[in-house]
Formats: structure tokens, sequence, C-alpha cells
């Protein structure tokens, strides 16, 4: 992994230089502040082994993230950085006002990796980053570099800064959409490294905040126009136990919708009404996740029952009303936005990338919060469908957006039948940098008196529930077969709730919005050393309590057969047709596999064979005399071609 030679002489001076000074600026930090009722098992504890996650996760760790960086220095990312500083003369460089947070990202993610995989070497260009970053940073904790270099000249032409001054133009001046992340990337540096060189960065810009924003003589009364600072001075917060922190963030949110305090955003930055008489998802998709994900971590924090009751139900018109069966949300190239209810198009579906890993926040937020199954069976349907397909199987091309279905001529603005290399705005590519190293922080939770294994791969956590030293291995090819072999050491009771996913319960999503269409009669079961455990599903969960011994062998078999759905009538464009399911996978046919595209149907009736093959690195596919289908996150890899997930019935036909 390396840097440029000119990069790297200026990030060692500048290292050398502020040696002495980060050593005096280390200080105590207080233990984090949840409010959630459950607690994630911590990436440092959980050692992935699966054949389908541990590739995807390597990929972007020995890959992915290199080549981001490569193309960050490309694109003058880095530069903007030195030339903010004084370091290097010149005009900006690149086309977005928040071209700072590619670095954050990669950052972020690159430190999530380190949690998990120790790497001296990527530790060492993350320093080199964060001295780069330092230089940019402006002596009162200011830190955007476009503003910085030239305030009166922003990057793109749609941010009007009439003053050209700090926060002109708050709704796309994206200044405190950086703040955000870099926060969100701090806070997880320094739990990976120990270092407080880039948390330090990250509280001296938060205390400007503090200072600027908010209610009081000379302060700006105002609110971001992309959400995002709010999530991340709570990561703040509970690293540092400062109120202040939380209570800016929760200024933010309460503000929102309060022409009092500012010229309103309108419903594109979900800033129409103030937050908590919001009952329906609007606007840009990933502004609003954002936010929703803030509003759940006060919901939590502050015990507050407004929020918590808006969050509920925002989060029942989504999944009722504006997701796609792979788990996709915002329907509308214009703006990037969520439809109207039910308008869910297909060739021209956005789906953004970054929205599905923000709804992934938060819909994490809201399962620790209420331990509910459902809040995974959105996680588990988008990881594995509409946010992975956003990632090439080689780790270096990207969607941006995830259409549903490809003519194989339509493109956007950022495209829509093929992965892209890069992007002018690209934040997918980083999004996904920073994502996918997490994912076995997903894993398993933990509560008061429970554990709860939420997805099934290849894995084992070594998890400390209340005293109690307790270890959980899983062996499975999950998803391609629905067999999860498990051992619980524990030497004491200890409750697992062994989650069962929702296709395995015959519901596609906890709403009418899909329903299956053919009949499903296998039931899921539990046997521990040999013998059916007699328990029913309480809640989504097998529930056990027991005290468990190393030897005892559990195993879970979840059925799983090829399953056809439909949507609700009221999806006009999915009407007289199916889409297909095998486990937790939605289908896509593509026309390279299908010389006959055009002229496929199916029903509810079709029997199909599931067959293991040597393509698009090892997927089941799934076939009869009229099609051949590969799962829809592998689509695109064989070149641009024709591809649908929705296929009309043979009675339509």
């Amino acid at each position: 992994m390396k840097l440029s030679k000119h990069i790297i002489l200026i990030a060692t001076a500048v290292l050398l230089f502020n040696c002495k000074k980060d050593q005096k600026e280390v200080a105590e930090v207080s233990e984090p502040k949840t409010g959630y009722q459950l607690e994630p098992v911590d990436i440092q504890n959980v050692k992935v082994t699966d054949e389908f996650w541990l590739p995807i996760i390597k990929r972007v760790q020995e890959k992915t993230i290199e080549y981001a960086i490569a193309k960050c220095e490309e694109e003058g990312r880095l530069d903007n950085f030195l030339m903010a500083g004084g370091q290097m003369e010149g005009e900006v460089k690149g086309e977005m006002p928040f071209d700072d947070t590619d670095v954050y990202k990669i950052i972020e993610g690159a430190s999530n990796s380190l949690i998990s995989a120790p790497n001296e070497e990527l530790e060492t260009v993350l320093d080199s980053l964060v001295s780069i970053i330092k230089v940019g940073q402006e002596a009162d904790g200011y830190l955007t570099t476009w503003r910085t270099i030239n305030p009166a000249k922003p990057p793109a032409p749609w941010v009007k800064t009439p003053k050209g001054e700090r926060w002109d133009g708050l709704f796309m001046s994206h200044e405190l959409y950086n703040a955000g992340h870099l926060y969100e990337a701090a806070a997880v540096h320094y739990k990976a490294t120990g270092k407080r060189n880039f948390l330090d960065i990250a509280l001296k810009n938060a205390d400007l905040m503090v200072k600027t924003f908010g209610e009081g003589e000379n302060k700006i009364e105002a609110v971001p126009g992309h959400q995002i600072i709010e999530t991340g001075l709570i990561k703040l917060y509970q690293i540092t136990g400062k109120e202040d922190y939380i209570n800016l963030a929760k200024y933010f949110l309460d503000n929102r919708g309060n022409p009092n305090n500012h010229e309103l955003f309108g419903p594109y930055s979900q800033d129409h009404i103030p937050v908590v008489q919001q009952d329906e998802v609007v606007g840009h998709s990933v502004r609003a996740v954002y936010m929703y994900a803030a509003m759940t971590d006060i919901a939590a924090i502050k015990n507050d029952s407004l929020y918590e009751a808006a969050v509920n139900k925002l989060w029942d018109n989504m999944v009722s009303k504006k997701m796609y069966i792979t788990g996709g949300i915002g329907a509308k190239h214009d703006g990037e936005q969520f439809g109207a209810n039910y308008e869910l198009p297909n060739l021209t579906a956005y789906n953004e990338t970054c929205a599905a890993i923000g709804d992934v926040y938060w819909n994490h937020r809201l399962h620790n919060l209420y331990g509910e199954v459902k809040y995974f069976d959105v996680i588990e349907r988008t990881l594995y469908n509409g946010l992975i397909s956003g990632l090439s199987l080689d780790g270096t091309n990207f969607f941006y957006p995830n259409a549903l279905e490809s003519d194989g001529v339509y493109k956007s603005n950022r495209g829509s039948c093929t992965r892209q290399a890069w992007f002018d705005c690209s934040c997918c590519p980083t999004n996904v940098i920073r994502f996918v190293p997490s994912i076995p922080g997903l894993m398993y939770s933990k509560g008061n008196d429970a554990i709860y294994v939420n997805l099934y791969a290849s894995s084992y956590a070594d998890i400390d529930l209340n005293g109690k030293a307790v270890k959980v291995t899983q062996k499975t090819s999950y998803p391609w077969n629905g067999t999860v072999n498990m051992t619980v050491e524990a030497n004491s009771e200890v409750t697992v709730k062994f989650r069962v996913p929702s296709w395995s319960r015959n519901e596609v999503l906890p709403s009418d919005l899909y329903t299956y269409a053919d009949e499903y009669q296998s039931q899921p079961i539990l046997t521990i050393n040999g013998e059916k455990v007699e328990t029913s599903i309480k809640d989504g969960y097998f529930e056990v309590t027991r005290n468990w011994k190393v030897d005892d062998n559990i195993e879970i078999n979840f059925p799983m057969e090829v399953r056809t759905v439909k949507a609700n009538e009221k999806v006009e464009e999915d009407r007289g047709k199916l889409s297909l399911e095998y486990g937790p996978i939605v289908y896509a046919v593509e026309e390279v596999d299908n010389p006959k595209f055009d002229g496929i149907s199916v029903s509810a009736n079709d029997e199909f064979t599931v067959q293991k093959e040597d393509i698009l690195e090892g997927v089941n596919t799934i076939s009869n005399d009229k099609l051949k289908a590969i799962p829809y996150y592998a689509w695109s890899n064989r070149g641009v071609n024709k591809m649908k997930v929705w296929l009309p019935t043979t009675t339509n036909n």
C-alpha cells in the first residue's frame, strides 16, 4: 500500500513536527454511553471465517482501500488539505464540496479493518493521511478545504455562496456534512489504534461547532443541509462524555422544520416540518436515513418518547410502502429521493449504495433499541442484495444507483447498467469501504440476560455477558444452504436467541409490500446433540436457556426452496410480475445467460433446479427450461447486458 513520494515526504515532515505536540494532548476519556437495550458484540471479538463474507471483506481490505487512496491522490483530494494549509499552491481540485469526506471514510474503513486484522503498514499509511488532514485544519478548528482555499469559489456550481464566507449556504455547502464524517472516522480510528492524532482534530472541530451554532449571543441559528454531523457528534459524546456534543446534535434535529430558526430547505432535506411530526420518508434518501439514525440515538440516550414515536412511524412507512425487494431505498434519480408511496420503478430505480448502507446503520440502532427480529430481517435483505451489489467482484468498480432492470442502454448521470471505476461524486465507493470491514459487528448482540445470533456466517465470537465468558462458534455455507452448526461454550446457564430469518418464517418484509406467491410447508428445526428442541419460534427467535457445555452441538436447519414473490397491487410497475428468491438471496436474469431474454416468464407453480456453479466466484444459480437466474448482487460483472428482477407471469403472456 503506497502513497506517492511527494505526499510521503510532506506527511513525514508533518508527523515529525507534530509528534511532541500530539503526545501532550493525550487525555483520559470516559466509557461510552449508549442508552440502548442491546449492545453489538464488537468486531474485535468476532472472527469471520465465512466463505461468503470473508472474501468480500478481504477484497475491501486488500484491494479496494489501496485503490481508493490512489484515486483520492490522483484526483487531488489529498492536495486540497495541503493547499488549505499553505504547503501547496493552486485552486481546489475535484468537483464536490464534500470531497474531503472520501479521505475520512477510507480512514474509517481502514480503521475497522485494523480492529479485526492488525496491519502495521496500513496503520502507518493512516498516520500519514491524518497528518495531511491536520495540515488543512485552520487554527480555530475549522476544516473544509475548499472554503479555506477559496471561500468564494466552491467546486460545484450548485453551491451558492453569495457572501463567500464560512457557513454561507449550508443547504449545499456540506461544511457540517464534512464534519460529521470526520467525527465518525476519528471515533473508529481512536478505537482501532488508541491514538489521539485524528480524534484531536475532530474534537477541535466539534468544539468550534459548539461555539458557532445554537441559541445564544453571537451564535448561528441553523441546521445542516445534509445530515450526518448529528450521529458524528453523538459518537464523540460517547467517547468523551461531553454533553455539549449531544446537545448540539439534538439542537440540529430539534430545529429542522422550524421556520423561526432558518429559511427551510424543504422536504428534500427533511426540513419541511419538525422531525417529531414526520411520518413519511421523503426527500434525499441518504440524508433521510442518516437523520433517522440520529433520531434513534436521541430516542435511546435521552429516553425521548416523541423521537421514538417518530422513528417508528417513519420506519413503518419505509418498509410498508417505499422499499425495494432488494432492500434498496430511493426510487427517483431526480434528487436521489424517495418517491411517493408505492412508487417503485425498476429500470429507473435509484437505490443509491450509500442509502442502503445508511439504512443498515439505522436498522441496527433500532434492533439495539428493541431487540426485535424485524430489523435484522431488513438488514439481511439489504446486505445480501441491494448493498453488496454496489461493489464489483474485482473490488475496483462500483454502482452508485442499483437499478432492478437494465436494457443495456439507459444511463443516468452516474450510471445504471454497468459499474464504474470512480465517480465525480465518489461517496458510494468510499462508503462501501467504511462499511464492509464493520460487517462482523452486525453478527452478534448481547443484552442483560441473552446473546442474540443475528446473522448466519462461519465465525466465532468471544462474548462477555455480565461477567460470564461465552464463546459462540458457527460453521455454515449460508446463504447457499440453510444448515448452520453451532457451539456455545459457557459452562453456565445462558439464554441464546437464534434469529429465524423472515424468509424461513414465510415473510418477505415485515409488511404487506411483498408476499410469497407459492406454498411453503417446510419449517426450521433446531436440534442439540441430535435431539430436536421442542421450542416454538418466539418473536422470530429460537430462544434456548441452558447450561451450555463445551461439547454441545447445535444444528439449525432452515430449509431452502426457490420462492416466487409478488408485490402489493399498489406497486403499479410490478403488477403481473414475480421475482425469484432462494434463501436470503434475490435473483435476477441477465441476457448473457438467457438468449431469449425478452421472452422469459415465470409462474408460481414453476419447478426450478438450484445448482452451485463456478461462475461469479461461485454462486447458486436457479434454472429451468425457460430461464437461468443469478444472484442480483452479482449482475453486471460480465459486461453490459440486459437484466431484470421482476419477470412477467406466464398467464400474462
